[in-house]
């Protein structure tokens, strides 16, 4: 196993580490370190797969649960709206796909870390505009599920529902996306940007995070984990 393996499993670990402690965020790690050394379209579409990976045993106890009405609602908008981003994904100089997938990254966190919270009404029209952009999202960068976390909180529903809301909708859009990428043939699965050496590093990385998830002060993991992605994003700015 070469140096190139070891550092993406490492990477991939990263990303597990932060999605076991927080239930999100892996992609948020993984896509803007994988892109420094990577083109973006190869890194997208495995951290789509690693992700799709993880939430499809939650996928049939979360859709018991979940609001179906509004889940179909949020899933049919993004996907409408995921070749759009992929277009992004697939013409777009990688260069500048980089910085935007840095930016977004970025820009995401500091809403975590400033405790953002949308507390407004929820109309089927803001719903369907929110959905299309975290469609577009995900398709350029890999990443679609923060501003969907921000605006489902928002809602009076106990948060296992929301959570549930959110496991089918990421889901859901994961599949949609990875077949639009593979009917482009943007799926490149070999050497040692592959999901296969990867995955399993990711699941120690979520076990790990679990693990400490649970005996240790939530609020701090969560601002240590975010300032992390911070730190990471300002690099990938910087060396542009």
């Amino acid at each position: 196993m070469d140096w190139q393996t070891l550092a993406v499993a490492g990477v991939a670990a990263l990303g597990g580490l932060m999605r076991g402690l927080t239930g999100f965020g892996g992609a948020m790690v993984m896509a803007p370190i994988l892109s420094m050394a990577y083109p973006p379209a190869r890194v997208v579409p495995v951290v789509m797969l690693l992700e799709a990976f993880i939430a499809a045993p939650m996928l049939w106890p979360a859709w018991k649960r979940a609001q179906r009405g509004l889940v179909l609602t949020i899933c049919a908008a993004a996907v409408a709206a995921l070749p759009a981003g992929a277009f992004v994904l697939l013409h777009a100089p990688a260069q500048l796909l980089r910085r935007g997938i840095a930016g977004i990254v970025m820009a995401l966190s500091l809403m975590l870390l400033g405790g953002v919270r949308y507390r407004g009404p929820r109309p089927l029209p803001l719903t369907v505009a929110i959905a299309a952009g975290c469609g577009v999202l995900l398709g350029a960068t890999g990443i679609g599920g923060p501003p969907m976390v921000v605006y489902l909180l928002s809602g009076p529903e106990p948060i296992d529902v929301t959570r549930a809301n959110m496991t089918v909708y990421a889901s859901v859009i994961a599949v949609a996306a990875l077949s639009l990428l593979w009917l482009h043939g943007a799926l490149q699965l070999g050497g040692a940007l592959t999901p296969w050496l990867m995955a399993p590093s990711y699941g120690l990385g979520i076990a790990l995070g679990t693990h400490l998830h649970g005996r240790t002060r939530e609020q701090a993991l969560r601002r240590v984990a975010v300032l992390m992605l911070i730190a990471v994003c300002a690099v990938a700015l910087l060396r542009g």
